[in-house]
C-alpha cells in the first residue's frame, strides 16, 4: 500500500514537471511596450534568437552536442528575467513621479 502512495507521488510529479516545461517551451512576450519599451524590446529579441536556434538546430538535423537547446533554455529564463524587470520597475514608476516631497 504504501510503495504504490509512494510510485503515484512520482508520477504525479513526473507529470507536473513535464507539464512545467511544455508550458516553458518558447520565450514569451508579455512587457508592455509603451511603459516599458527598451525591455519590450529586448524580450522581442529573444523570442526572434529562440527562432533563429530552432531554425539552425533544423538545418543541422539537430546534432549539436546539446548547446542549441541550452541555448533556448537560455533565451527562455532572460525572457523571463525580462518580464519580472518589468514588473518591478512598473511597481516603482509611482513612486518616481510623486518625486521627492510630495504625498
Amino acid at each position: 500500500m504504501r510503495r504504490n502512495s509512494l510510485v503515484r507521488a512520482l508520477l504525479v510529479l513526473a507529470l507536473l514537471c513535464a507539464g512545467m516545461l511544455f508550458a516553458q517551451s518558447v520565450p514569451v512576450q508579455n512587457i508592455n511596450a509603451q511603459r516599458n519599451p527598451n525591455l519590450a524590446e529586448a524580450q522581442k529579441l529573444c523570442s526572434q534568437a529562440f527562432d533563429a536556434v530552432v531554425r539552425a538546430q533544423k538545418a543541422n538535423s539537430y546534432d549539436m552536442q546539446g548547446h542549441a537547446e541550452k541555448a533556448k533554455q537560455l533565451l527562455i529564463q532572460a525572457s523571463q528575467e525580462l518580464g519580472m524587470a518589468a514588473k518591478i520597475a512598473d511597481s516603482a514608476a509611482p513612486a518616481k513621479a510623486k518625486g521627492p516631497g510630495t504625498k
